[in-house]
């Protein structure tokens, strides 16, 4: 926070949500930017991999199935090449400005699919963490769990699946470890909720769980 003639620009704060396949998070995304504009809050909403013309390109290669799948390196690589111009592009820009930025997966999901699941170096997912975030971080976290038998389920019933939700119920297995994994690192940050509720009960327990932390954090 710095002041300038009279006037005190804040930093906005990076709010994330995660989760596996068939969890809800796009019907709860929208809850999560329904209590955050209500409360008067500026917010920009976003998604990873994506998010700019770039990113979205690269999302296109890494959920298209086919015979010439990214190698687990390269796919690592190719979300961290999103990711900088993601931050470049959309997320720093917002922060810098005040705005608060909700984003539909972000490091966190590279840590448990890619390191958990996938088998790579969490040491190596952090050192390209930080040389393409430098400081950003999420403010807090939402993780929606549930067991991955009952999210495969749910994904099945859509139209087509991607790259991702066709692997098995063991690799998933692997990327809910992850994130629960990564929700003891720093338990402040997290809100685990349980994602095998009712819609209702699911949101009721995200604004209960949000709106604290957030009015908390309104002024900083």
């Amino acid at each position: 926070m710095t002041e300038s003639a009279g006037t005190v620009d804040r930093r906005g704060h990076l709010l994330t949500l995660e989760g596996g396949e068939g969890v809800g998070k796009s019907t709860n995304l929208a809850c999560i930017e329904a209590l955050l504009r209500a409360h008067g809050l500026d917010v920009c909403v976003t998604r990873e991999p994506g998010g700019t013309p770039i990113g979205e390109a690269i999302r296109g290669l890494l959920l298209a199935e086919g015979p010439t799948a990214p190698s687990a390196m390269a796919e690592l690589l190719l979300i961290f090449a999103a990711r900088a111009q993601h931050i470049q592009d959309v997320i720093e820009p917002a922060l810098a400005a005040g705005r608060w930025v909700l984003c539909d997966r972000f490091t966190d999901a590279t840590y448990a699919y890619q390191g958990f699941a996938r088998g790579l170096s969490l040491d190596a997912i952090a050192t390209l963490e930080l040389l393409v975030q430098g400081q950003v971080r999420p403010s807090f976290s939402v993780l929606l769990d549930l067991p991955p038998s009952v999210g495969l389920e749910r994904a099945s019933q859509r139209a087509a699946l991607d790259r991702f939700e066709v692997e098995g119920e063991q690799f998933f297995n692997r990327v809910r470890e992850g994130y629960l994994s990564r929700t003891t690192l720093e338990p402040d940050r997290w809100l685990v909720v349980d994602a095998s509720q009712s819609l209702k009960q699911v949101q009721d327990q995200l604004i209960e769980g949000l709106t604290p932390w957030m009015q908390a954090h309104v002024d900083q």
